[in-house]
């Protein structure tokens, strides 16, 4: 199990080679040249919908324990730098930004309460970011397979959210522990105790009902600029470009990429969902996979310096507080 990671990464580099070539390297990369430093402005308009998830997870911790707002934009990008990246089933992201903010001096619990939450808010957010994807399909009188395969995916992520949300919601982590623990005589006092302010922490967070709209509400304006790289990237690539069409690709890529979490970077399978949704809106295949290539110069630009960032400041020195490892 040690290497799966790198052999899923592996076939997904494959896969989008020979997606690429059966639809023309020579063409793509025309595309790319036409684009030049407009598809380098579309990747770095990244920073607008990362920075709107960072207020967003902003709005789940109370006043006396809220951190501003630049430290989280840092973190947001330490944590999709990671999960964007790594084969790191879309959590390690989580923990780099968890021990950047209590290095910084911010309290543990507080901190991975609100990044738990964050998590499971997310889900919910992006669940009805594809079922936007799904009614604009319909309304434009589209593919009606990639109708059936959005409401899915809809369907999926929205039950994941939900039932996220309600086990959060619960002390059942803290309970199934004093259960486990009652056969190791107090061994496991200080992994419960944790858990246990950890899950109050939570359950404090959902409480605060104002507090979890409005992080839904950051969230789905987050999926809704995400859509502006992929905009300004039909424009200059000299492509027709409607925001409906953009909010529709970047519905879709969505979707898929967080069905397919396990595939590092969604190698291969993004690019073929942007031949799925390109071919639905009439887009060539040069163009959907000059789109694609443009989403991986994002990767290079965006996520590519986050991880040197990350290393270098894991390297710094170890974190104070030791919640990540219980």
């Amino acid at each position: 199990m040690k290497h799966v990671g790198r052999w899923i990464a592996l076939l997904g580099i494959v896969l989008a080679a020979l997606l690429f070539q059966r639809q023309g390297f020579g063409a793509v990369v025309n595309l790319l040249r036409v684009g030049g430093y407009g598809l380098v402005a579309a990747a770095l308009f990244h920073v607008v919908p990362m920075a709107l998830n960072a207020r967003a997870w902003q709005a789940l911790m109370q006043a006396s324990e809220r951190v501003a707002l630049p430290p989280l934009v840092l973190a947001n990008w330490l944590r999709e730098s990671v999960n964007g990246l790594l084969p790191v089933a879309r959590v390690g992201g989580e923990l780099a930004a968890y021990r950047l903010l209590i290095r910084r001096g911010s309290g543990s619990v507080p901190v991975a309460a609100s990044l738990i939450a964050d998590l499971a808010v997310s889900v919910v957010s992006q669940s009805l970011f594809t079922l936007l994807g799904l009614g604009l399909l319909i309304g434009l009188g589209l593919d009606s397979r990639l109708a059936w395969q959005l409401a899915a995916g809809f369907a999926t992520l929205f039950a994941l959210g939900v039932l996220l949300v309600l086990f959060q919601g619960s002390d059942l982590t803290a309970r199934a522990l004093r259960w486990a623990g009652r056969g190791f005589a107090g061994r496991w006092r200080h992994i419960i105790d944790q858990s246990a302010r950890l899950d109050h922490g939570i359950q404090r967070i959902y409480e605060r009902r104002g507090a979890v709209l409005a992080c839904l509400g950051w969230q789905l304006a987050a999926w809704v600029a995400g859509a502006g790289e992929i905009l300004i990237a039909l424009v200059v690539l000299g492509k027709p470009a409607s925001i409906e069409h953009a909010l529709l690709i970047e519905a879709v890529i969505q979707t898929v990429s967080s069905v397919a979490f396990v595939v590092p970077g969604a190698l291969g399978v993004q690019e073929g969902a942007f031949l799925l949704v390109g071919a639905a809106l009439g887009l060539d295949g040069p163009t959907s996979l000059a789109l694609a290539a443009t989403r991986r110069l994002r990767d290079v630009i965006v996520f590519v310096p986050g991880l040197l960032a990350w290393s270098w400041l894991e390297g710094k020195r170890k974190p104070r507080a030791p919640l990540a490892s219980s």
